[in-house]
């Protein structure tokens, strides 16, 4: 990674400064709900026609990509939405198996699999994590190149939050719509890509998500891709997904300046310090 593209250790996520917010919020006028699409090269194993295997599912692997200092719901939200769905086996990796720490450092994810026995997945997701835990892999060659090495022969290549940091790290966003975490945009396109509203944006067969909760809708939306609209649906319903929060402060635009700094210092005070 260029030192032009070097984020600091506290960068990743925004700083709490007025400075990083503003532009953070640089031509935020797209809609938060809107779904972004790109017209790029579809998935190559479809014959439909729209990137959805003809397969219905059947024998479909989706690869979760664990490190120290991941966002829980980064992973676990998508993981809960396509778990389920026939024919289709998600397995967590890292570096080696085993129990892999949270950015927060309270909770642990087991991980199934080595990197280097994981060496083809239908569907690569990337996590998002703390500035730590995302700042490290995006300078980890051995995960940037296992990335690369999926990403040749996957259907889907997707990331929620930043996630998409790691993604453009590996040299996948280049000249791409993407989105990531609201206060990371600016890295997006120090990475080469366009930053584009969404709760997540198609770009071919890569599929970005903003910030984590979205990950629970790129899921569904993954879900209608690997089987179809009916199980998508049924999915959604099975695991109650029918959010109504109690506040309106979801993304940045409906946010107030006083709440967007908050949400950051409540990240930034809950990560775990590098050792």
């Amino acid at each position: 990674m260029t030192s032009a593209v070097q984020p600091t250790r506290r960068g990743v996520l925004g700083a709490a400064g007025a400075g990083a917010l503003a532009v953070g919020l640089t031509g935020a006028g797209g809609s938060a709900a809107a779904v972004s699409s790109y017209r790029g090269n579809r998935g190559d194993r479809s014959d439909r026609g729209d990137g959805r295997p003809a397969d219905g599912g059947r024998g479909r692997t989706v690869a979760i990509l664990l490190y120290d200092g991941f966002t829980a719901l980064d992973a676990v939200g998508p993981y809960e939405m396509l778990c389920r769905l026939p024919g289709v086996r998600v397995v967590t990796v890292a570096h080696r198996p085993g129990p892999v720490r949270t950015d927060t450092g309270q909770l642990a994810l087991t991980a199934e699999r080595a990197l280097a026995d994981v060496r083809r997945a239908d569907v690569l997701l990337v996590p998002g994590g703390g500035n730590r835990g995302t700042v490290a892999t995006m300078e980890d060659r051995a995960v940037l190149n296992w990335v690369r090495l999926l990403h040749r022969r996957t259907t889907w290549t997707t990331s929620v939050c930043t996630g998409s940091l790691i993604l453009g790290s590996a040299g996948l966003l280049k000249g791409l719509p993407a989105t990531t975490y609201w206060a990371s945009r600016p890295y997006l396109a120090k990475l080469g890509a366009v930053w584009t509203p969404g709760r997540f944006v198609e770009a071919g067969r890569i599929i970005t998500a903003a910030g984590v909760s979205a990950g629970l809708d790129m899921g569904l939306h993954l879900a209608a891709r690997l089987c179809d609209d009916a199980t998508a649906r049924a999915t959604q319903l099975a695991v109650e997904y029918d959010p109504h929060p109690p506040f309106d402060s979801g993304s940045p635009e409906k946010a107030d300046e006083t709440t967007r700094r908050l949400a950051l210092k409540l990240i930034d005070d809950a990560v775990v310090p590098a050792a």
